[in-house]
């Protein structure tokens, strides 16, 4: 009986292990850009910032999982299915934050942290991109296990 370890791809971009650290670092910035700011006073801010934050934290755990290679002694763990709940939910959670964000965004409320949050908002659409490209590929992964 051959036993196939399934390499969770959710982790990293198709193109290599460097790209992995996209949604981490632009994940990164969304959150302290808006950090450094007054973001308190515009309420919207904090649905973004739970999103960035919530995500963030748990896209540096799963890289952790991966560098270490932990998923290949929880092998018990659907690690496409892990990967494909984890890309779509952040994938729609995000879309929702960049639009929040981009909607939130005026120079008439507060031109000082203006700057801020206008490349908070580019960098959570750069973010909501990646999750995208990574769920479809993680539902790709999924349908080749489950045909299995």
């Amino acid at each position: 009986t051959k036993i196939i370890m399934y390499k969770p791809e959710f982790l990293y971009s198709p193109g290599g292990k460097r790209k992995g650290l996209a949604k981490p670092v632009l994940g990164l910035l969304v959150w302290t850009l808006i950090a450094g700011t007054e973001y308190f006073r515009v309420p919207a801010f904090g649905w973004v910032m739970f999103v960035a934050v919530f995500y963030w934290v748990l896209t540096v755990f799963f890289l952790i999982i991966y560098i270490t290679m932990t998923y290949t002694r929880i092998p018990q763990v659907p690690w496409t299915t892990v990967g494909l709940c984890f890309n779509s939910s952040a994938f729609v959670l995000y879309l929702s934050a960049a639009v929040v964000d981009a909607s939130s965004v005026s120079p008439e409320r507060d031109s000082h942290n203006f700057n801020s949050w206008a490349a908070s908002s580019f960098f959570a659409f750069l973010v909501t991109i990646c999750y995208a490209g990574n769920t479809y590929f993680s539902f790709i992964a999924w349908r080749s296990r489950t045909v299995q």
